[in-house]
């Protein structure tokens, strides 16, 4: 140990000189919740009662469920069983198990804090509507408001020539908003402070680590599900409600003869979860070694997208009671994607019984799971820059909250921008070459990267070694042929169909386009660049770097990693890559 190392069996540190022990979860139903309410988010609320709409309805269901089978629930199984058994976030993790390709682990990283710059930006528009909700009658329950424009209506049309009372607020919102992305305008000072508010919150979830947010989650990830379901009891005695729920759950079957349909299926499926953002895997690493990972998969993939089908039902029913009142068919109801949660659920609300009631549930509901996918997204960033820094961490901010309050810092001055009057131009611009560009690459080299690079051999026996079961031939047959097949059809298909950013009507100029795709690399250049980086580091001729690079643990993370007091498969990787190196010395461990 002495010899491969370089330390003693035993070191003699102090406190400041080796991180503190890895900190567990206080009881494992918290890692539960947590998961659940990282993966059940804003998407589960307008994008798949969304894409059910504009699929047919019913028809999107099939393939969104055959998806969730043989996609999402065992590419979240290998990524928890990932983070468990190495106890790192992404980065390491993604180090250890395939070395050329430890660059997806920090490009994870990097399109998570990205994300999280904007993401809160919902979490401000959520507050702004939680805030207008108290007034009595609701500012978009009525066309009498100072900002409304002349064309404005009380009820939804298909005329592009009129607007409804909850588009004109919407447009307050993002109050005097500029042509385009070309005139930045001023600052929103009202949504500027409620920006301000969304980072205090999410820092009070996070600062004190797994001990702090595993508290949390008891009421961010259970309360939307009583909203949710008080708003179905609601919406089910409107008149029209069976309509919309019928539209719903009859399929159209000739949409499945579409292959975008198909393709929807997966990616809702793929960012639903969150394969490939770390977050899940960051949060996994908090978790007992003896921790039943399954159980976990099985209860955070199913969960999300039961509560994808509930919201479904409470959409749709409220779909029916608008077609209703305006005399029109369901599907000709004017709906678009992002609009679904600031322009028609308000206007379905201004319809209701007390409707400020259900306006404040549903937008607190909307702050909750907010908040929990958030703060899920920040912890990747923690997590991994302690994993990497801790000494010289913990020298500048000498605690760890002090640290966590820096990231929060400079993540709310990154979104800054969204709150001027330039901002839904800059949200947009960011949220289309992120969570649509840029995730699917990482998620193809992730899967490359375990499935294929480290093997389902392996993956298996770590399996074996911390539950007692390896994996069924089920899932083996998922990561090695099923999964990589389907995420290379996703990107390729992504690829085609790829549309320059817009937003309604506007089209981003080319430079605009420019900077969305450097945006984009700024996640996917690290895979590249770490795979050059550990062809640099690694010993021998070029042969014997190729080899050393696909070799689980050929950069070991130095000393304080547990495989040798588990006796586990580490060992025996170590002495192979000592056998490869014409220079055992001069190796990285």
């Amino acid at each position: 140990y002495k010899y491969i190392t370089g330390h003693s069996a035993e070191p003699e540190a102090t406190d400041m000189e080796q991180p503190p022990a890895r900190p567990t979860w206080s009881r494992q139903i918290e890692f539960t919740l947590a998961g659940i309410g990282c993966a059940v988010g804003l998407g589960n609320v307008w994008r798949f009662p969304y894409l059910c709409y504009r699929s047919g309805g019913g028809a999107f269901l099939v393939p969104y469920l055959l998806m969730l089978v043989v996609l999402g629930v065992p590419l979240l199984y290998m990524e928890l069983t990932v983070g468990q058994y190495t106890r790192r976030g992404p980065v390491h993790a993604l180090a250890s198990v395939c070395p050329l390709l430890k660059g997806v682990g920090i490009a994870s990283v990097a399109i998570s804090f990205i994300m999280c710059t904007y993401y809160n930006i919902v979490i401000t528009w959520a507050l702004y509507y939680l805030f207008s909700s108290f007034q009595a009658p609701l500012p978009w329950q009525n066309c009498n408001n100072t900002w409304n424009t002349a064309n404005c209506t009380n009820y939804a049309t298909n005329s592009s020539f009129s607007s409804t009372a909850s588009q004109d607020n919407a447009q307050q919102c993002h109050r005097q908003t500029t042509s385009g992305v070309e005139e930045a305008g001023a600052l929103q000072w009202e949504l500027f402070l409620i920006l301000i508010l969304g980072w205090i919150l999410i820092y009070l979830c996070i600062f004190k680590g797994v001990k702090s947010t595993g508290k949390v989650v008891y009421f961010t990830a259970l309360f939307p599900y009583v909203i949710l379901i008080a708003l179905l009891v609601n919406n089910v005695q409107l008149p029209g409600a069976l309509d919309g729920i019928k539209f719903f759950i009859v399929p159209k079957w000739d949409k499945l003869l579409e292959v975008e349909v198909w393709v929807n299926a997966a990616a809702q499926i793929f960012n639903s979860i969150g394969i490939g953002f770390g977050s899940l895997l960051a949060m996994s690493s908090y978790n007992s070694f003896k921790n039943n990972v399954l159980k976990d998969t099985l209860s955070i993939s199913i969960i999300n997208s039961l509560t994808s089908i509930l919201s479904g039902f409470v959409i749709f029913s409220a779909f029916g009671y608008m077609s209703y009142l305006q005399g029109i068919p369901v599907d000709s109801l004017a709906v678009d994607g992002p609009g679904l949660v600031f322009v028609v659920y308000p206007q379905a609300f201004a319809m209701m019984p007390v409707a400020q009631l259900w306006a404040v549930m549903f937008f607190f509901m909307l702050l909750c799971l907010g908040l929990d996918s958030e703060f899920a997204m920040v912890e990747v960033m923690v997590t991994s820059l302690m994993d990497e820094f801790y000494h010289p961490l913990m020298k500048v901010f000498q605690r760890k909250e002090l640290f966590v309050l820096a990231v929060c810092g400079v993540a709310f001055l990154l979104g800054i921008p969204c709150v001027m009057q330039v901002g839904i131009f800059v949200f947009q611009l960011m949220d289309h070459y992120t969570a649509i560009v840029s995730i699917m690459f990482l998620a193809f080299f992730e899967v490359l990267a375990i499935c294929w690079g480290y093997g389902v051999k392996r993956l298996s026996s770590n399996l074996k070694e911390m539950t007692g079961r390896g994996a069924n031939i089920f899932f083996k047959l998922c990561w090695l042929i099923v999964a990589p097949v389907l995420i290379t059809v996703l990107l390729i298909f992504s690829i085609i169909q790829f549309k320059p950013a817009r937003y309604g009507d506007y089209v981003f100029p080319p430079w605009a386009q420019g900077v969305g795709w450097v945006i984009a690399l700024a996640s996917i250049v690290w895979i590249p660049l770490g795979a050059i980086h550990t062809l640099w580091v690694l010993p021998g001729s070029l042969m014997q770097k190729l080899k050393l690079s696909i070799t689980p643990y050929a950069l070991n993370e130095k000393s304080n990693m547990p495989y040798y007091e588990r006796g586990g498969t580490y060992g025996r990787e170590v002495i192979a890559v000592i056998s490869l190196s014409e220079k055992p010395a001069q190796t990285n461990f």
